[in-house]
């Protein structure tokens, strides 16, 4: 029995039943053949799941404009939420920034506790950001608190 590339359901007849993706071997909706496996474009779908964490927001974007990967829905889940997270993190860096400079102006020892802190957070997310890419590697989805399910609606 079939299973379908897009979601991994059990398929019988042409189309998904879950889905509507077509199978393989039938024409897709449009007339034309069906899109490309990931595999045939040269990555897997695991590789390019993690690779739409390497560089952010820039190989996400770049993951959701190339063909054959753009219309995987794992592919577009990984790089929807590596778009989200990079963004929310630049935006937390520049509101740390700020309230790192205030600290500083208000007195040295807190600006160097605060500094400690940034530090602490920035190696954190680091470790996340890894992590999230083996995860993806892998095959397993990782759902991030807030911008997890704003991906899955897009993807």
């Amino acid at each position: 029995m079939p299973f379908c590339r897009n979601c991994g359901a059990p398929v019988e007849g042409q189309f998904c039943p879950q889905c509507g993706t077509p199978v393989a071997g039938a024409a897709a909706p449009s007339g034309g053949p069906p899109p490309p496996p990931a595999a045939a474009a040269g990555l897997s779908e695991n590789a390019a799941s993690a690779l739409c964490y390497l560089l952010g927001f820039i190989t996400g974007i770049v993951f959701l404009a190339i063909a054959p990967y753009n219309q995987i829905r794992t592919v577009r889940f990984h790089a929807f939420q590596s778009i989200f997270f990079s963004v929310g993190l630049f935006a937390i860096a520049i509101g740390l920034g700020i309230l790192s400079v205030i600290f500083y102006a208000m007195s040295f020892w807190l600006g160097m506790l605060f500094g400690l802190l940034q530090s602490v957070f920035g190696l954190a997310m680091f470790v996340l950001w890894l992590y999230l890419m083996w995860k993806a590697y892998q095959g397993q989805k990782v759902v991030l608190p807030i911008v997890g399910p704003l991906a899955e609606r897009q993807a």
